[in-house]
């Protein structure tokens, strides 16, 4: 009866993330139902987006899912490109360094005109900038990834962007760095609006929070209208995804770290074992400060992940399983940031575990991404 009603709700477009979770990580059915919903098409049309730093695809699955089509993902990384290539032979996947394509005729490239691009989404890496708070122009952003990200929004001038980055970015260099962006984007014509946002909120079983930067061109402005989702109000916990994991590779503790995970409680950290142990375990960080929370920290199934990380065994950011002795393996991890189970990272067991620790939670980026598609659509 439970797979009768999943599949009708599933034909009308209108399954929700939470019963995705909860329904696939205890049910066989896991990989056949969450790749019907991801290729569900319940929108009347589709819009055009371009992204920059496209990783391992977490945010073009996103987009995907709400009804947005790529014309081009650009991606330095060759193992990361070479994932997005492999599960999405029919996506123009440019990889190369950014600073070459940004250089390119980016019209006849993507062989769009420009002012007609629907969406430019990515993140770009944000070093502090050698003007900020000088000219407050693109010039400010020279010699930085996002310089790059700013020429693709001169040359393009796409009706919206979505510009995603860790929650920092707004204190960062005494918040002179997100100053100068803010500057830039209203500079290149844009309206914005900037909020940070928890993805356990909107269906992800993780704590990970991102500031989310919302852009409309200064003419659609008033015409062109985009929120930012609303919470959900049940927020997912390990427990609903790591039921039925497909076996992948996965990373091991050394014997003596495992045999001190053993005594850590689910939830718990070096807290919970015996002082003489932590204390060794330890050496120089038991005499610093704060309350070195990520030392031996263990998951719980009932609770959320934490942020999902590029390496999983640091010794000051564990990740260890809530029910064995070990890391997530990249699978596991991949459910986390709510990858489809068929999706294939490339690349050594490093690379994966990295292409899936930067990755926007696709859920997440799907709950941001409909409310654009939703914005969009209201101006056709």
């Amino acid at each position: 009866m439970l797979v009768i009603d999943f599949s009708r709700k599933l034909q009308e477009g209108i399954l929700e993330s939470v019963q995705l979770l909860q329904f696939g990580a205890q049910n066989t059915n896991y990989n056949r139902l969450a790749k019907n919903a991801r290729n569900s098409t319940y929108r009347k049309r589709t819009f055009t987006s371009i992204e920059l730093f496209a990783g391992a695809g977490g945010l073009a699955l996103g987009l995907e899912k709400a009804g947005f089509r790529s014309i081009g993902l650009v991606e330095f990384d060759k193992a990361a490109a070479n994932t997005l290539k492999t599960n999405r032979p029919e996506w123009k996947v440019l990889n190369d360094d950014i600073a070459n394509i940004s250089l390119l005729d980016l019209e006849r490239n993507f062989n769009i005109t420009k002012r007609k691009l629907d969406l430019l989404s990515g993140g770009a890496p944000c070093q502090s900038f050698s003007y900020a708070g000088k000219r407050l122009g693109l010039e400010d952003a020279r010699g930085t990834l996002f310089y790059h990200y700013a020429v693709f929004l001169q040359k393009l001038q796409p009706k919206a962007f979505l510009f995603e980055n860790v929650r920092g970015l707004i204190s960062h260099d005494h918040g002179r760095t997100y100053e100068t962006i803010h500057a830039i984007f209203k500079a290149e014509g844009y309206d914005t609006k900037t909020k940070i946002l928890n993805a356990w909120d909107y269906g992800v079983p993780q704590k990970r929070e991102r500031l989310i930067m919302l852009g409309v061109r200064s003419d659609l402005v008033g015409k062109l209208n985009i929120d930012f989702p609303d919470p959900h109000e049940y927020k997912p916990v390990l427990r609903d995804i790591l039921a039925n994991v497909p076996s992948s590779a996965g990373v091991q503790y050394s014997k003596y770290k495992r045999k001190i995970f053993e005594l850590v409680p689910p939830g718990g950290y070096w807290r919970h074992i015996p002082e003489n142990i932590a204390r060794e375990y330890m050496k120089s960080c038991w005499y610093m400060g704060g309350g070195r929370t990520g030392i031996l920290r263990r998951l719980s199934m009932d609770e959320p992940s934490l942020t999902v990380l590029t390496s999983p065994s640091q010794k000051q950011t564990d990740r260890c399983h809530p029910l064995e002795a070990r890391p997530l393996t990249v699978r596991e991890n991949a459910r986390c940031q709510c990858f489809p189970d068929e999706w294939e990272f490339c690349g050594s067991v490093g690379q994966q575990y990295r292409q899936v620790g930067n990755a926007v939670p696709v859920q997440f980026a799907y709950e941001i991404a409909k409310k654009i598609y939703e914005g969009l659509e209201a101006t056709i």
